[in-house]
């Protein structure tokens, strides 16, 4: 058996070169991490697989082997819409995937937030996933686990709102020897094809009865299957292709069931179904090259909310004044052209912050409400000029009744 090593963390420096910073997700396959490529100086997300340590020779070669493979297939694939594999490396006999790094949002966080996605938006979205994942299969690679957690929406600077797909961590290709574990499914059991879930080897039909899964997921807000927490039970409604009814998707409903069709012979290739996601859009969007790589503005509503809300001066409002949003990011307080928060927003009502408005002479510009300082100082001064006021009313009647005495007396 393999001896233990210390568990990886942050400042920890894999093969030499790359420095972790921070874990930023985790699934069955390993953790991934933030981490700088100390010799292009640049950020990489390092992709942790399952520690060998405690397995058998056989075991710990079999998740080496496994690590290698998905490099070899990533690295195949080169396509805007997925993330970039750029090296494997092995740090103490343990491997380690080496990926581009894209500050993102996974479509998973977006339904977490928003609960659902218009219909013509998740359409945009899963007809660039579908054209990347056509491109892999045209080089003999099935993804095997497409889902809303695997698809990442850009969120910072000039690519926000590019989509791409990640995690080819259980892909495989066409002719390669089974490395897996025989009888043991690998997936997403809410995500699974029927023919998978009854234990066949999955295949090109199978990805896009996946992406017609997770289509589903972002137009009705929970998977073709439920809920379930019961895995066994999901497995056998995938098994028996037993999908709740479509209530949401309006005219997408057609190509929907195109997706979900429980035969993978009736199917639709990859290459069609991006087709026909991309023509139903470019009913919206204008045209399908708008479709396939224009950006989507999809992105979780907490996200927009920091966005679009104002930050609060000290003292001024309390902590819990509505349209905040706790343990969201503060806007700088640069003053700037002012985006006004809309009163609903997607499936929650959004309620702007309340207290005063301070609106700027100057059209487009935002003028910061004054401080404790400046009130007070506002208020002494219209408290002086009110007691100037009173001072020359009393002076004024006080001559008046003096001239009157005058005029008497004479």
């Amino acid at each position: 058996m393999t001896s233990p090593s210390p568990a990886p963390g942050p400042s920890y420096l894999v093969a030499g070169r790359y420095r972790l910073l921070r874990k930023i997700g985790h699934g069955g396959m390993g953790a991934v991490w933030l981490a700088h490529d100390q010799l292009l100086d640049r950020e990489v997300a390092v992709k942790q697989v399952l520690s060998t340590s405690g397995m058998d020779d056989s075991a710990a070669e079999t998740s080496r082997a496994r690590a290698l493979r998905e490099g070899r297939l990533a690295a195949r694939l080169s396509h805007r819409n997925a993330i970039s594999m750029h090296d494997v490396a092995l740090d103490r006999d343990e491997p380690w995937l080496v990926m581009e790094y894209l500050p993102s949002n996974s479509v998973a966080d977006v339904l977490r937030d928003n609960g659902t996605i218009s219909p013509v938006e998740a359409a945009q979205i899963c007809a660039q996933v579908a054209d990347a994942i056509a491109e892999a299969h045209a080089a003999g690679i099935i993804h095997r686990d497409i889902k809303p957690a695997n698809i990442l929406i850009a969120n910072t600077g000039r690519t926000a709102g590019l989509v791409k797909i990640t995690d080819f961590g259980i892909s495989r290709a066409k002719g390669d020897a089974t490395i897996t574990q025989t009888g043991v499914v690998t997936g997403t059991p809410a995500y699974f094809s029927p023919e998978v879930a009854r234990g066949e080897d999955p295949g090109e039909a199978s990805d896009v009865y996946s992406l017609g899964s997770t289509l589903y997921t972002m137009v009705e807000g929970a998977p073709p299957f439920g809920q379930e927490d019961n895995y066994i039970a999901t497995l056998h409604r995938a098994a028996n292709g037993q999908i709740n009814p479509i209530t949401r998707a309006g005219a997408l409903t057609g190509i929907l069931l195109q997706l979900l069709e429980p035969n993978p012979a009736n199917r639709p290739t990859m290459a069609h179904a991006r087709d026909l996601l991309a023509e139903f859009a470019a009913n919206t969007l204008g045209s399908t090259d708008t479709v396939l790589t224009g950006l989507v503005s999809t992105a979780p509503l907490s996200a927009q909310r920091a966005k679009d809300t104002l930050p609060p001066q000290a003292g001024m409002y309390p902590q819990s004044s509505p349209g905040t949003v706790p343990g969201a990011t503060s806007l700088p307080s640069t003053p700037g052209p002012v985006s006004h928060p809309p009163t609903q927003v997607a499936s929650g009502a959004y309620y702007p912050p309340s207290g005063p408005s301070f609106v700027s002479s100057q059209p487009g510009q935002y003028t910061p409400p004054p401080t404790p300082y400046q009130m007070q100082q506002q208020q002494r001064s219209g408290g002086n000029a009110a007691l100037a006021a009173a001072v020359f009313a009393v002076f004024v009647l006080l001559t008046a009744v003096a001239v009157g005495i005058i005029v008497l007396a004479m």
